[in-house]
């Protein structure tokens, strides 16, 4: 084997290119990482698609008279029926905005986390176990938060699953390039 066929192949430790010549479809984890990310952006996107629908739930289910509607905005251009006030406090709307939030605030430092470890070759097993179990726990995190509200501690496991395996990533990533420095 010549130095261009090893330096090409994938989780190989003695790999001297490695770092973003991994991020390639041909890499195991670099594969899962982007499965599991497109099902965390899939999971954001419907958190807004949510959002929306928690501001007309009542309409859309059309169950009450119109006097008893609850159509809650948090601005006066978006509006769409003006004989109604802008609100800021419902609590359902607000829970599912919090959660929303609160991956942005997690999901996205993760992703980047995520894609720095799979640049130091890490062992297939682990990366895509570690991946598997972040993006669960997210979806825990959502469900118990969102959509059906449980007792703590529950949230706080599901939200502190996927900030370990954040912090595990980071050193990770640290050790491995602290001999860069």
């Amino acid at each position: 084997m010549d130095a261009a066929t090893i330096s090409s192949m994938p989780n190989n430790k003695s790999t001297p290119s490695g770092g973003f010549s991994l991020l390639n479809l041909e890499n195991r984890v670099f594969c899962c990482f982007l499965l599991w990310t497109s099902v965390l952006v899939g999971k954001m996107l419907l958190m807004s698609m949510l959002t929306a629908l928690q501001r007309f739930r009542n309409k859309i289910l059309g169950l009450m008279p119109h006097s008893l509607l609850k159509k809650v905005f948090p601005n006066q251009e978006d509006l769409f029926f003006k004989n109604i006030e802008v609100a800021f406090n419902d609590p359902h709307v607000e829970r599912v905005r919090r959660a929303h939030r609160n991956d942005m605030e997690n999901i996205l430092p993760y992703f980047t986390m995520a894609l720095l470890y799979i640049c130091t070759d890490p062992n297939p097993t682990i990366a895509c176990n570690l991946f598997r179990v972040a993006s669960v726990a997210r979806i825990i995190h959502t469900l118990v938060y969102a959509f059906r509200p449980v007792p703590q501690p529950s949230r706080f496991l599901a939200f502190f699953v996927m900030f370990l395996i954040t912090i595990y990533m980071a050193i990770v990533v640290g050790f491995e390039n602290l001999k860069y420095i």
